[in-house]
């Protein structure tokens, strides 16, 4: 045979190191989805006591403004009487922490989410992602270390921050896209392709885990967009660029607000102090404006007409308060489903405004501003912008809106500290 059809036949060396991922790759990601499944559904049925049974016992209005204001400072004291107690103290500062961080040691694991738990049924303006991935990475590294001693650790990093964010957004390419902004700039031998075949596999199968199990849905059945005109190219560079400048106050926001709860004598305090503005502010905003956000989202975006141009501003300035309050005082728990909710918040009170303006384009130019100046991930912000209207006609005005909302934020903090407490860039 000659020497040419032997060495097509067999797998090239890079290949040979794909195939080596597959197993342990779809391994992570049906772990990555169950660890938050089980979360989820925990938080859940912790909710429902906290927020139905036990104000019902009490004969007290579940979200009237005493409920959430005794409810949220409550969080606040168990948040941080159990961060104080659990080893490794439930991890480092989240303020210090953004998506995707080194792995902890995983008898901090246990910690984090509990923390998670309290902070998901408590009715924190915060989501699952942020402590969920981290609690995935120190798992599958350890795991990793264990029966794989020989390969990378940044192996099962990827690994674990991909099945997450896939079982996250029900898609492994919102994955995809979230490490390729990491994964390109990264050393190492092969192309992109081949540094994302191993998340792009425990995406898919995280996603496929959860949509098995839960069935999860972005969309927000919001009117069809139709066609394309110049007034809603300028409305949609005019909204995307209001909710880059309302993420950006929240940046510039987060080191202050974060010094204030870092000065106080002792973190409990701060943890109750910061459940009490929280308190507060759903009693501002209404019971709307609790919680990670997903479920309340679909609720005021299913009936746009049914709030004010004020109410909806309201709401949308009240939630990006809440989320850099939640995220300074120490919850545990992450930014981007709070984001979405101001986003539309905003995107609603824009189309109450002017109502020739589309829902579905004022909803999605929304989110996109605000995700570009919280997370400054442009692929994420442009796919979760697109997945919440499900039109691909909305594609091309929102890669049009995406640029000087690109321009705002560019170059400015992240919506992440030093452990100094200085803002980053």
């Amino acid at each position: 045979m000659p020497t040419d059809s032997v060495v097509a036949a067999e797998p090239a060396p890079a290949a040979r190191r794909l195939l080596v991922l597959i197993v342990p790759a779809l391994a992570v990601g049906v772990v990555s989805a169950l660890v938050l499944l089980g979360v989820s559904l925990l938080a859940e049925q912790l909710q429902d006591v906290l927020w139905e049974t036990l104000p019902d016992a009490l004969s007290v209005g579940r979200y009237s403004s005493l409920w959430m204001i005794v409810m949220l400072t409550a969080i606040g004291l168990a948040a941080g009487l159990v961060i104080r107690a659990v080893p490794g103290h439930a991890g480092p500062d989240p303020a210090t922490m953004g998506l995707v961080e080194a792995p902890l040691p995983p008898f901090v694991v246990p910690g984090v989410l509990v923390a998670a738990v309290l902070t998901l049924a408590g009715g924190v303006s915060l989501g699952p992602e942020n402590p969920i991935i981290l609690a995935n990475i120190a798992l599958a590294t350890w795991a990793g270390r264990r029966f794989a001693p020989g390969a990378p650790g940044e192996v099962w990093l990827a690994l674990a921050a991909a099945g997450t964010v896939g079982a996250l957004f029900g898609t492994p390419v919102a994955a995809a896209l979230i490490l390729t902004e990491t994964l390109a700039a990264s050393p190492g031998p092969g192309a992109l392709w081949d540094k994302l075949f191993g998340p792009l596999a425990a995406g898919a199968a995280g996603s496929l885990t959860m949509s098995l199990a839960a069935h999860p849905s972005f969309d927000l059945s919001l009117p069809p967009y139709g066609h394309t005109g110049w007034s809603d190219l300028l409305a949609a560079l005019v909204i995307a660029s209001a909710g880059a400048v309302l993420g950006l106050a929240a940046v510039y926001a987060f080191p202050l607000v974060h010094r204030f709860f870092r000065a106080l004598p002792h973190p409990v305090l701060a943890l109750t102090l910061g459940g009490l503005a929280l308190g507060l502010l759903g009693a501002l905003g209404g019971h709307l404006t609790l919680f990670k956000g997903l479920d309340e989202v679909k609720t005021i975006a299913a009936d746009p007409d049914g709030w004010s141009a004020a109410e909806f501003g309201t709401m949308a300035v009240v939630k990006t308060a809440a989320l850099v309050i939640a995220a300074t005082c120490g919850f545990r728990g992450g930014r981007i489903f709070p984001a979405v909710f101001s986003g539309v918040a905003l995107g609603l009170c824009a189309h109450a405004l002017v109502g020739g303006v589309p829902v579905a384009l004022a909803v999605t130019c929304g989110v996109l501003g605000v995700l570009l100046a919280v997370t400054r991930q442009g692929w994420l912000s442009l796919f979760t912008a697109a997945v919440l209207a499900s039109d691909t006609a909305l594609l091309p005005v929102l890669c049009v809106a995406s640029l000087p909302a690109w321009l705002l934020v560019t170059g400015r903090p992240l919506m992440q500290l030093r452990e100094d407490g200085t803002a980053m860039r």
